[in-house]
């Protein structure tokens, strides 16, 4: 499924915005844009990831915005840990050995991309590599947000549920 033009205008120079801030040698603080398409308020909510309890926080923070501004998109931004293709089957054996990816020597640093609307779930993460010879200033490569079929975790299923009507 093809993510609609209309959320590509949206999320695309907050993409932009956070290669900026990469290339620039900063970090990426996460971020979770919740918007109204037809009002075009977008609000943007610090996520705070120091626990799986503040993360679950930052969830419902996140629902009742959304809530709030009868939001009808999510577009979540994170900086995080992951592993290599070739590390991707020995995943719980590393958990298991080092007790979590990123205290592994296997670990390469990604952004996350997600975007939730009514119509579906979209995203991808994306490998960050050094931006030319600095040790600071890092990039990635161009984004696709393809269809994510059956996602689950804590920050999907953020949308308010919306009553479906039938047509007279």
């Amino acid at each position: 499924m093809q993510l609609p033009q209309a959320y590509l205008d949206i999320v695309l120079p907050l993409i932009d915005k956070a290669r900026g801030f990469l290339e620039n040698g900063e970090s990426l603080e996460p971020f979770a844009f919740v918007g109204n398409h037809a009002t075009r308020q977008i609000t943007a909510i610090l996520i705070d990831t120091r626990s799986d309890e503040s993360k679950d926080q930052s969830a419902e923070h996140i629902r009742f915005a959304a809530a709030q501004t009868e939001a009808d998109f999510v577009f979540t931004i994170m900086e995080a840990w992951g592993l290599p293709r070739d590390k991707m089957p020995r995943f719980q054996e590393i958990l298991d050995k080092y007790g979590s990816i990123g205290a592994s020597p296997y670990r390469i640093d990604i952004v996350g991309f997600m975007l939730e609307t009514r119509y579906g779930v979209w995203g991808c993460q994306m490998t960050l590599k050094p931006k030319g010879y600095s040790k600071k200033k890092r990039t990635f490569g161009k984004v696709e947000l393809p269809f994510l079929d059956g996602v689950e975790g804590r920050f999907v299923g953020l949308l308010p549920q919306v009553e479906k009507t039938a047509l007279h």
